[in-house]
Formats: structure tokens, C-alpha cells, sequence
């Protein structure tokens, strides 16, 4: 069908109901109609994730139904068993998130297999526990993680708990492509469903459990028993779901000087307080930071909707307050666990950790230092997910943490997805540790790493490009940029240029080729002879193509003004690809 064909059956057809019918008949832009049924909206390893309206381009519960039936079909591929182990699902705090998760509950029961429900909205790192507790065959997490308010998602999870894999989520779009026709599936009641034993409601018991292996990852858990209370932190779930648990866990541990934002305590799928409920974003701490100034608090701490990213500010000597990155938190965390682990004796020899390509390659100077292997992969937690996975299958490594810039971070082995509450303990019991037994801050912390490795400064910039039309500007910067040979930017030497999509890895400096051995992804990464590199990508989730930089240099300073320069030259380079 054309895009009127898809519009008119959407606008006439009984199937859908008055209210969405209404909302596309009051549209008036053409434009706007094309935008909504030109496609449907992209299912890959990441699930779904757009704009909450009518049309096959747009989150909805038809949407949802189609998608689900695809992969209610894939899991009644693994017979009476895997339909009998069923799917998990759970959900956060945003609009339509609780109907669209028994929307997906009722299809798959319709279809004859178990569902899990959990009772209320919940993480989505518990998600991925649960499913691997339960030793369910998938999981359903309603998210849009960190998006604007309009935005809402559909994520799925495999037998162990990660992000449904490359082929696996090819087998589920093979199902739902082969469906061509939107009408015709329906939902089981909700009381059939619960009579026929089909629908089970979940809540403390998986809590319960969750949380006492988030509290086995403390390395000092004496140390926050006796001292935790000495560390003052506000926390905000930006109006999500890691309000109770992020709490519960650092109260459990000892952490009892937590303040949370209470004006950001509850769920609002509106999220009125903050104009975009990303951890990244400066402005999401500004109600924190007043409650920080008042208390002086050492932390704040921040975690999204689905709490599996984990936004920190520390209050430095002076007393104002600075936000970390991603990349510096990712390193406070990985030179903590290292460091503390070969001294406590229990970094195991095949200790390894994985990062995305993405994420600051000071982290691989701080492993090798520690000897512990270092694993890089694709941008996405999906790929650290499968790559632990991996490593615990072949018995070649033993997995210490993961991270990538985007603010998640991974320790443990029961949870294959970042983990904010995991990575709020930690990073708790890091910053009591350095003040209580070598009185140090975070700051002095990494200003030490700095001077023994390198000052390494990290920056990105993006382009918000919506729409067909957005998509196309993409390929055009992509196509552009993969055909160009580029040897220099800002001055630097580039020694390396990895296309991913093409799979190839090219020595600049000898014309050398090898082949790359990650999977195929549409990433364009230079790296430069001295350190550094930049790289490019148009996000899997949301209507941007991102840009990421990383410099090095022998002082900070040299480091910042660096970053300014190359952020310049590269912008200006993408500014003349547009305009051509």
C-alpha cells in the first residue's frame, strides 16, 4: 500500500478506534501525513522507539500489537517449552507505558504463551535480571529511555537477559514484514488471560532478589556499614523508575545521608521540571543542585526514565558543583574497581573489561596498567551485553565492567544491560572509600590518572535531522565522509581510518588494509597517530547523527583548547557537505 492507502485504512477502517481516526483526520500538512505512514517504524537490535501518535511510523497500540505478534510468532517457533518459559515484561514512567506493556502481555497471551508482568513500573536493568532468574525465553521493556516527553519505545531482551541479538532481531522483522495486513490482531481479555494462568503478576519477590545481588557487588561493604552515612548525596530519578530501588539499595548498604529531589520524586510521563530527562544534560540537576547547596552534599546523582543511565556532580573544595562526563565516570569506575581488586587479591587473571569504540581509550591505558584485557565494541550496551556473553561461554575471560560515554555502566553477572542502580552503588562506595580511608575526592582521583596516562578530553556534538528528509541528509554526510580520505584534522596526524559498514581498517600511513571484525555498522572512525580520535554515527534511537571527539595532550589546558579547535574544523567540514 502507498501512503494515502495506509492513511485512508487507518482514517476509515473499524479496526482502529474513533480516537485515533480523529487524529489523523484533523491533520492538514501533507507533509505530515507522509512522515506518519511512508514506513513503518524501524524494529532492529534496539526494538522500537519514536513519536506517540497515529500511523505506522509513530508508537501507538496498533503499532505495538503488529510488533508483539512478530514476536509472539518467534517464540512459539521454540515449541510448548519456550512458549511455557514466556516473556517478562516491564515498564517505565512514560506516556501510555503501562498500556502498551499489557497491550504486548495480551497479544503474546492470545497467542497462548506466558506472560510476566511486573505490577508497577520498574527499571529496565531488573528487566533484564528478571528474565534471566525466571529463565524466560524474552523480555519486553516499555522505554524510551532518555528521549523528550513525546517519544515512547518498545525494547526486547533474549533468553539471557541482553538486548535481542543482530540475528535474532532480523528472524522477529522477518515475522512482522510478513504480516502485511495490520488488521485482525487482537488481544486477549484481561481476565482470560489471568484465569487461564497465562498473565502473572510480579513485583517484590524479583525486587528482593535483585537487590540482594546488587549489594554482593560492594568490594568494602563494612567500610559503607560503619561510614556510609558520612557521605551526603541527593539523588532525582528525573520522574522515572529508579526512584525505590536506587534508594533501597544505597539505604541497605549503609548510605543513609540520601536527599531525594522531591519535586522530581514521583512518576510524570509529562517530566514537568525538566525540559529533556536525560542525566547527559546540565539542566536535569539544576532542582538537585539547590538541594546539594543546602545540605553540601559531596554527590548528586541522576538516573533517566528506565534508570539504566547514571548522571553524577560533585561538589568541589570551593563549593560549587561540576557534572562529569560519561567518559570520566566510566574511568573513576574502572580504575576503582581494578585498582581496589588487585589490592583486595580478587582481579582474577583473566580480568577484562569492554568498552565501545566510542567510549575513551584512556580506559585502555588504565586496563593494560592493571593487565587486564580490554574489549572494544560497537556503540550500543547490546554489544557489551554479547560480548560478556561471549566471554563467560568461551571461559577466556572473566568480565569486571563495561561502560560507553553515553552515561551506562555494567558491573556483575546477572544483569546484560547498563545498570544505573548498580553503577549508583559503586559509585557510592568509590567516592566514601577515597574520602574515608585516603582523603581524596573523585577529583584528585582522576587528576592523578591524568598526570600518569595522558589528559584526555572528550566532546561530541550532534545534528538533529527529523523525518525522510533528516534520514536522507544522513546518508548524504555519510557517503560524503566514507569516500573522502581524510589524513589530518586540526593538525593531527590521522593513523587510522575504521569503516565499519564497509568492515575495513586502513593504516593511513602505509595504506594497509585489514579487515575489521565487529559487525557491520554504519560508523566512520579516524584515529589520530598521538591519541584520540573522532568518530561518526547517526543514532540507532533517536533522529540525529552524532559526533565524538576525543583528544590527548600533557596538560589540560592543551587538551581543552585542542578539543575547542577540532570540534570547529570538524562542524565546519559538515557544515560545507550540507550546503553542497
Amino acid at each position: 500500500m502507498n501512503v494515502q492507502e495506509r492513511y485512508r485504512l487507518w482514517s476509515e477502517n473499524p479496526y482502529f478506534e474513533e480516537e485515533i481516526q480523529q487524529e489523523l483526520k484533523e491533520i492538514t500538512d501533507p507533509q505530515e501525513i507522509e512522515d506518519r505512514f511512508y514506513t513503518d517504524l524501524e524494529f532492529g537490535t534496539g526494538g522500537l522507539r519514536g513519536i506517540i501518535a497515529a500511523g505506522t511510523n509513530r508508537m501507538n497500540k496498533y503499532v505495538i500489537r503488529k510488533v508483539t505478534q512478530g514476536l509472539a510468532e518467534c517464540v512459539c517457533d521454540h515449541g510448548p517449552e519456550g512458549m511455557q518459559r514466556g516473556v517478562v515484561i516491564a515498564y517505565d514512567s512514560r506516556k501510555y507505558s503501562p498500556e502498551f506493556a499489557l497491550e504486548a502481555g495480551l497479544i503474546l497471551a492470545k497467542n497462548g504463551i506466558k506472560v510476566y508482568l511486573f505490577d508497577a513500573l520498574r527499571p529496565t536493568p531488573e528487566l533484564s535480571f528478571a528474565v534471566r532468574h525466571l529463565r524466560a525465553l524474552a523480555g519486553i521493556v516499555v522505554t524510551a529511555s532518555h528521549n523528550p516527553k513525546t517519544y515512547n519505545g518498545y525494547k526486547v531482551y533474549w533468553d539471557d537477559g541482553g538486548q535481542v541479538p543482530p540475528v535474532k532481531a532480523d528472524q522477529i522483522l522477518a515475522r512482522i514484514n510478513a504480516r502485511e495486513n495490520w488488521l485482525g490482531i487482537e488481544p486477549m481479555s484481561l481476565d482470560e488471560a489471568k484465569r487461564s494462568g497465562l498473565l502473572q503478576i510480579i513485583g517484590e519477590e524479583i525486587d528482593q532478589l535483585y537487590l540482594s545481588r546488587v549489594k554482593e557487588l560492594a568490594l568494602y561493604p563494612d567500610l559503607d556499614a560503619q561510614k556510609g552515612k558520612e557521605l551526603k548525596i541527593v539523588y532525582t530519578p528525573l520522574h522515572g523508575a529508579g526512584n525505590i530501588l536506587v534508594r533501597r539499595a544505597l539505604s541497605e548498604l549503609g548510605f543513609s545521608s540520601v536527599q531525594v529531589v522531591h519535586e522530581q520524586e514521583h512518576p510524570d510521563p509529562e517530566f514537568t521540571t525538566v525540559p529533556y530527562p536525560n542525566p547527559e544534560a546540565p539542566a536535569t540537576f539544576e532542582l538537585a543542585r539547590n538541594y546539594g547547596n543546602e545540605m553540601k552534599a559531596d554527590l548528586l546523582l541522576a538516573t533517566d526514565p528506565d534508570a539504566d543511565r547514571l548522571g553524577v556532580v560533585l561538589r568541589k573544595p570551593q563549593g560549587d558543583y561540576i557534572q562529569l562526563t560519561g567518559n570520566q565516570i566510566g574511568i573513576i569506575l574502572t580504575y576503582y574497581i581494578l585498582s581496589q581488586k588487585k589490592s583486595l587479591g580478587t582481579l582474577p587473571n583473566n580480568a577484562a573489561i569492554i568498552k565501545t569504540v566510542a567510549s575513551t581509550d584512556l580506559a585502555d591505558e588504565v586496563a593494560r596498567y592493571f593487565n587486564v584485557r580490554v574489549e572494544n565494541v560497537l556503540t550500543g550496551f547490546k554489544f557489551i551485553a554479547e560480548k560478556e556473553r561471549e566471554m563467560e561461554e568461551g571461559g577466556w575471560g572473566t568480565f569486571q565492567f563495561g561502560f560507553e560515554e553515553s552515561y551506562g555502566y555494567l558491573a556483575g553477572d546477572f544483569v546484560r544491560d547498563k545498570d544505573a542502580i548498580i553503577a549508583s552503588v559503586i559509585l557510592a562506595e568509590a567516592a566514601l572509600y577515597y574520602q574515608q580511608v585516603e582523603g581524596r575526592t573523585f577529583f584528585d582521583v582522576l587528576e592523578s590518572i591524568y598526570q600518569q596516562f595522558g589528559y584526555y578530553v572528550e566532546d561530541q556534538e550532534s545534528l538533529t535531522l527529523e523525518g525522510k528528509r533528516g534520514k536522507e541528509e544522513m546518508a548524504l554526510i555519510m557517503n560524503t565522509l566514507r569516500q573522502e580520505e581524510i589524513h589530518e584534522l586540526c593538525g593531527m596526524t590521522i593513523e587510522r581510518f575504521d569503516d565499519y559498514e564497509q568492515r575495513i581498517s586502513k593504516n593511513l600511513r602505509t595504506g594497509q588494509t585489514e579487515p575489521l571484525k565487529l559487525p557491520r555498522s554504519n560508523v566512520l572512525r579516524y584515529s589520530f597517530s598521538d591519541g584520540g580520535f573522532v568518530m561518526v554515527r547517526p543514532s540507532g534511537t533517536e533522529p540525529k547523527i552524532k559526533f565524538y571527539i576525543s583528544v590527548k595532550a600533557d596538560t589540560r589546558t592543551e587538551a581543552d583548547d585542542l578539543n575547542c579547535k577540532l570540534k570547529k574544523e570538524l562542524m565546519e567540514r559538515i557544515a560545507k557537505i550540507r550546503s553542497a
